[in-house]
């Protein structure tokens, strides 16, 4: 192996690879960014939302995004997220790879699209469809009360990890 392989080599393994970056009211977006992230290994480093900076986005070569559909938007928290970050990173982060998952009280459409804008604006690339899990929690008691996962929703979650992170490993992302 010539040095200058091996000093690529070095320089990519001391990189975040993926960020799992997440958000959660309920335990149900956390159940599905820490399934992505068991599935991803290595290669993933995950932050709550409130602990992402723009450092964080800079280092990450993909990243997923998880959070709670909260009255038909994505998160508060997650939306702050963004907001902080945004401009830091704006012009560096072209052609990165990324995906969603939203934990929806009905349908999640209005997270994922606020999501998808914000990421076009980043000009970053989707690499997997969304995942959105309808809770179908509808009253007051529902919405709040905190929420447990059956495994078909959860493997949804770790395959996209797994897959996330083999497009790292195989240099797709």
């Amino acid at each position: 192996m010539t040095f200058d392989i091996l000093a690529r080599l070095l320089r990519w393994m001391a990189e975040e690879t993926l960020l799992i970056a997440w958000h959660s009211r309920t335990g149900a977006s956390e159940a599905l960014a820490g399934a992505a992230a068991q599935a991803a290994g290595a290669a993933a480093r995950l932050a709550h939302a409130d602990e992402v900076e723009p450092a964080d986005l800079l280092g990450a070569r993909a990243y997923i995004f998880v959070c709670p559909e909260n009255l038909g938007s994505m998160s508060g928290l997650m939306k702050e997220m963004f907001d902080r970050c945004y401009y830091p990173v704006l012009g560096q982060l072209e052609g990165r790879a990324y995906a969603t998952i939203v934990a929806a009280g009905s349908d999640g459409e209005g997270a994922q699209r606020q999501i998808d804008r914000i990421a076009a604006g980043w000009r970053l690339r989707r690499v997997a469809d969304s995942i959105i899990v309808n809770l179908n929690a509808q009253t007051p008691e529902q919405i709040l009360s905190p929420k447990l996962l059956d495994e078909p929703e959860l493997a949804r979650a770790f395959e996209l990890g797994a897959a996330m992170s083999e497009g790292i490993v195989l240099g797709i992302y």
